[in-house]
Formats: C-alpha cells, structure tokens, sequence
C-alpha cells in the first residue's frame, strides 16, 4: 500500500503544509478561490491540469501534482480531410470532392477502389508520360509552383484552413505526378516542391482539427522528400509529429520525439533548433523546469547560427512569418510551468512585434498571452486583449488555437457575472463555435 501514488487532494494538502501555506495564502498565489482549493483537497472536485501546473510551481513540487492528473483528453474538431488508407503511393489515387456551400473531402485509396466507386474520371488526368519530361526541363515550371506556394503559404496564415487546403492538395497532386514524368535532375527538384506542399497541407489539416490527417500528410512529405534523396525532411516530420503529441498534452511523446530529430547532427541547425523548442514545450508540459530551459537554450543556440549561415530563409522547412520564435516559445513554457505572470510579462513584449500578415500566428500567441493574463488574475486587462485577437481568431479558423480559448472560456467561467467576461462571452461562444445561452 504504500507503493501506491496519493490521491491529488492529499498531496496538494501535504505539498502546502510542507511549504508553510494556509489555504487562502496559495488560493491567493494561484488564483483560484479558498473554498475551491478546499473542495480539491477533499476530494469533492476533480483537479484540472491547469491548477495542478500552477500548484507544482506555487509550492515546487516538481511536476509531481500534475503527473497525478495526467494529460488532458485531446479536443479534436470535424475535418474536411477523411482519415487517410494504407496503400502505397504507386497504387495510390487521391479523391476529392467539393461541396457547393460546404466543406471539401479528401481521402487517397486504391485505384482499384477508385474504379469500383465510380471516380475512374479522376483517373485520366494523369500527366503523359511522353511530353511530361520536355516540359519538366524547362525551369519556369518549377519556378512558377514555387512562387505559388510562397502564396500557398501567406494564404495560410490569414485565411481559415478549409479555404486553403482543397488547393494545396490539387497542386501537391499535380508536383507528384510531373515530377513522376520528368528525368533528373527535374525530378528531385519537384519532388521536393511536392513534399513542402505536402508538409503545409499536414499542418492545414492539423489547424483544421484532424490530426490523423495532419499526420499521414506529413509521412507523404517525407516519403517523396527521400525519395529525392533529401533525408532533412524525415527530422523535421518528427517535429511536426512532435506538435501533434503536444497539442494533445502527450509530454513523453513530445520529447521524445523532438529528442529523435535532434539526434542527427547531419540534419540542419534550423531544424534541430526548432526541434528543441519542442522538446521545450513538452518538458514544460511535464513541469520539467530545469529541462525545459535547458532545451530553450539549445535551441537559442543553434536557431542563432541557422540565421547566421543563411539558413533561415526562402523555403525554409517550419514556421516563417515570426522571426524570432524562441521569445515566443519561451512565453507559452512559461504558462505551462505554472507561472503566467512570467508568460505574460514576455508575450506582452513579443505579440506586438509580430508583423501585418501573420494573423495565424499573432493569434495563437495572442490567445496564449490572454490566457496567461486571466490565469495571473488580470481579469480585465484579458477580456481587453483577447477582445483584440478575435477579429484574427474568427479569421483563421483553427482547431488549435480554440483550444487555448477553451481553457480561456474555462477561466473567464468562473467570474461569468463580471462586467467585461458578460460582454465578451457572446464572441467568444461563436469562435468556439458553441451556441450562447
């Protein structure tokens, strides 16, 4: 029996005692209310993530509390992108079908499934052969489609991802299949192109809430990427599936993953950069604060010499309309890890720098920085910034980031008669798509 973990209630008890707490001095830290704080240790109420982060770092316990409470049930919205099959690329066809008023549909399957459901049509419109290589050797082809996805991309970080993705996946469909009749060295080249599209397409599906989707599109980047003899694609597939893992709270998931991409010192200093600030975000997940900074570090450390030797730039694998994400990073640890203060301190500095155009971006950190502000106490001043960020939040669209605003609806839940959370739930109901009551 005494192998056996304590239940939350009694070790948040035991951790304040230890600490020289009363109730009201860590309801006070945490910002929560006595009476709830009572309820918790009693076991009346269930812990939640959140507060069990906020607990480990009011009374430094480690990570402990919140390993009682394990990760949060991943929150995944409906897609326009089916769950993908099995089959390989050579005995692949890839259907998709647009609704008048509704979302598009996406599955690859077997062509001999393609002929047994009708959608042999799609079949024929494969490249010939015979006049695909002359075209190929002429370089404005490639050219043109990597001006597009330059295109692709800013579409991406202003627009909602349903809007985005039928076209990503008709050009990463169509870069496949020329590349399949072009000669060398044209066909490494639009392999290439064709697996940086697949790679946004992976991360549109994810913003759009599938992260089954988002995950088999960024296997199809790293498939063609290596069999252009390009194995860089293959780290930075770990860590994007490393975001996956950490969207859904899975902290050992994310670390070990973003750990597998940095292994490789072959592999760029801008892709092992940005896999430690992953590894950073799932060491903060765990609570791990002495991990967590370290991975920061490295991270800073090896982002830094990618933009000294001109790695960091044109189509650069990972994110490209923030400069600087280690600041940023920082911030959203710093909530994880229970200290909001902290986050909202740098989030303050760093979301007003993020430039006209990264929508996107500017609302994911800007909802975090909200998020950070309530968690701190600053009830009125969060109301006021993420009454800021909706405009841009409505815009994108993205599965991911209402997961920030749910937490943020959860928090604001608990003062729902004050003045300023009265006025802003109504917006805030309809960018999490839920009706108000």
């Amino acid at each position: 029996m005494g192998d056996q973990p304590r239940p939350f209630g009694a070790e948040l008890r035991r951790a304040r005692l230890a600490a020289g707490l009363s109730l009201g001095g860590l309801a006070r830290i945490v910002h929560y209310s006595k009476g709830y704080l009572s309820k918790i240790e009693t076991g009346r109420k269930p812990p939640g993530v959140d507060l069990a982060r906020r607990c480990d770092a009011a009374l430094g316990t480690g990570g402990r509390l919140s390993e009682l409470v394990g990760p949060a049930s991943p929150e995944n919205a409906t897609s326009g992108v089916a769950p993908p099959g099995d089959q390989t690329a050579e005995d692949e066809a890839w259907v998709m079908s647009l609704a008048p008023r509704g979302p598009g549909w996406f599955a690859p399957m077997s062509r001999r499934a393609a002929l047994s459901t009708g959608a042999a049509a799609l079949l024929t419109l494969e490249v010939n052969p015979s006049g695909g290589s002359a075209a190929m050797r002429q370089e404005p082809t490639y050219d043109t489609f990597a001006a597009m996805f330059e295109l692709h991309r800013r579409l991406g970080r202003t627009m909602s991802p349903a809007a985005v993705l039928p076209s990503l996946i008709a050009q990463t469909h169509t870069l496949r299949e020329l590349a399949a009749a072009a000669r060398p060295p044209a066909r490494n080249r639009l392999l290439l192109l064709a697996a940086r599209y697949a790679e946004f397409t992976g991360w549109m599906a994810q913003e759009a809430g599938h992260d089954q989707a988002a995950t088999w599109w960024t296997r199809t980047a790293v498939s063609m990427a290596e069999a252009a003899g390009d194995h860089e694609f293959a780290a930075h597939g770990l860590v994007r599936t490393a975001l996956v893992a950490m969207l859904q709270e899975d902290a050992a998931q994310t670390v070990e993953l973003a750990g597998l991409a940095q292994a490789d010192t072959r592999v760029s200093p801008r892709v092992r950069g940005l896999a430690a600030l992953r590894e950073a975000q799932g060491h903060a997940l765990a609570g791990d604060d002495r991990r967590c900074h370290r991975a920061l570090d490295r991270a800073a450390a090896l982002l830094d010499r990618a933009q000294s030797t001109g790695q960091d730039g044109g189509l650069a694998l990972g994110p490209a309309s923030v400069a600087d994400m280690g600041p940023v990073v920082t911030g959203w640890c710093l909530y994880d890890l229970g200290r909001p203060a902290m986050a909202a301190q740098i989030l303050d500095d760093q979301v007003p720098r993020m430039p006209a155009g990264a929508e996107r971006a500017r609302a994911r950190f800007g909802a975090r920085r909200a998020l950070a502000h309530a968690a701190a106490g600053e009830l009125d001043h969060a109301c006021h910034l993420v009454g800021l960020v909706l405009d841009d939040i409505e815009l994108v669209d993205s599965a991911t980031i209402r997961v920030d605003l749910r937490r943020l609806s959860r928090t604001l839940t608990r003062w729902r008669d004050h003045a300023p959370v009265r006025e802003l739930q109504p917006r805030l109901a309809a960018a999490l798509h839920v009706p108000v009551r």
